[in-house]
């Protein structure tokens, strides 16, 4: 389950991963904390109508990257905060889907370069979903009311967080670069005329230098179950 605040913040961030294991037989949720509603800068552009096109290019790049859903939490774009009320949104989320990874970015970035400063929507979805993550979804005496509605605890097994620089894992997407790209193009309000191929495949190179791989997404992963702990408890018995 891949958490984030706009549309296109997954194309950018971790869609060739995504890709990669949907291609793999894994099952892939993607949750959108707002629609993007005020992301397109046109004379006469309404709220809603934006609201239409960015969800109607969000699904489009979903089919293409392989997810097997996108949710829309409604959230107002631009405005967003990390509150109870998202927490709990995020927790039934997690609850109902029971991902064994949740994807998230990391809300401590605010400097990223010298001619951008970090969205404050992307930090506070980024918080959002690591409080939701851990330790709310997998605590049965937070939300408890969230059972009532089917939803019990749920803890996943790891937590990847995407990162500007460094990182600790790196994801190889030789094979899925193409999709992150078919994805990121698939939100033609955001791209215009301009082409981010360069730009995209500059950054997997960077990530993967020194690699034995062409093109990576970055990572620091978090490991809240260990792996003799989740397969005890995710593997079907026999008897």
């Amino acid at each position: 389950m891949a958490i984030v605040a706009h549309p296109d913040d997954i194309e950018f961030s971790c869609a060739g991963t995504l890709a990669r294991w949907a291609k793999a037989g894994a099952r892939i949720s993607l949750v959108l904390c707002t629609s993007g509603d005020v992301g397109i800068d046109e004379a006469g552009m309404t709220r809603a109508r934006a609201r239409e096109i960015r969800e109607a290019e969000a699904r489009a790049a979903a089919q293409i990257i392989g997810a097997a859903e996108i949710i829309f939490l409604g959230e107002p774009d631009g405005l967003l905060v990390a509150t109870l009320e998202l927490r709990k949104k995020l927790v039934r989320e997690i609850r109902r889907f029971r991902p064994e990874v949740v994807v998230t970015g990391d809300p401590t970035i605010v400097w990223a370069g010298k001619d951008y400063i970090n969205h404050p929507d992307h930090r506070a979805a980024a918080m959002a979903a690591l409080d939701a993550t851990f330790p709310a979804a997998g605590q049965p005496n937070l939300f408890e009311e969230l059972a009532d509605e089917g939803f019990s605890a749920h803890k996943p097994r790891k937590v990847y967080v995407t990162v500007w620089e460094g990182g600790d894992t790196f994801v190889a997407i030789d094979e899925t670069i193409q999709v992150k790209l078919d994805a990121l193009r698939a939100h033609v309000s955001q791209m215009g005329d301009w082409d981010p191929e360069k730009m995209i495949r500059e950054w997997a190179a960077g990530a993967a230098a020194g690699k034995e791989m062409e093109y990576a997404e970055a990572y620091r992963v978090v490991t809240l179950v260990d792996d003799e702990t989740w397969n005890k408890k995710n593997t079907p018995s026999t008897n």
